[in-house]
């Protein structure tokens, strides 16, 4: 099965034509963090700004294993792709980095995945 993993930005419009949507507005943004603004959720500085809080971990625990069941169960009615939109304000930084750690994730699994980021290089603000 592959997995197809896009980042995009609510502000510039939901992804339309993914299977699962994740909002993930409700976890802190360092846009706020002015240091890390201009950077893009790629940059170790803001994933690991992301990645640390203990809302980012609690919503991880959560959600990789129903990336398992949702795999496992598509997998067994022969679906061989899944497509996953994760979306926050602006589609740079919270967005970016979940899709990428969650990309290297399901490859550690054993699944194929790709990973593009939509709003990723538009300017912050």
């Amino acid at each position: 099965m592959h997995i197809s993993l896009f980042s995009f930005g609510f502000k510039h419009g939901c992804f339309a034509d993914a299977d699962y949507v994740l909002d993930l507005r409700f976890l802190p943004n360092p846009y706020w963090d002015l240091e890390l603004r201009p950077f893009p959720g790629t940059d170790q500085r803001v994933a690991g700004y992301v990645l640390q809080h203990p809302e980012t971990i609690q919503f991880l625990a959560l959600v990789r294993p129903l990336l398992i069941f949702l795999c496992s169960a598509w997998a067994n009615r022969q679906k061989e792709e899944i497509s996953i939109a994760l979306g926050c304000t602006g589609g740079r930084h919270r967005s970016v980095a979940i899709s990428e750690y969650l990309a290297d994730w399901l490859r550690q699994q054993g699944y194929q995945v790709t990973c593009q980021h939509r709003d990723m290089l538009r300017e912050p603000g």
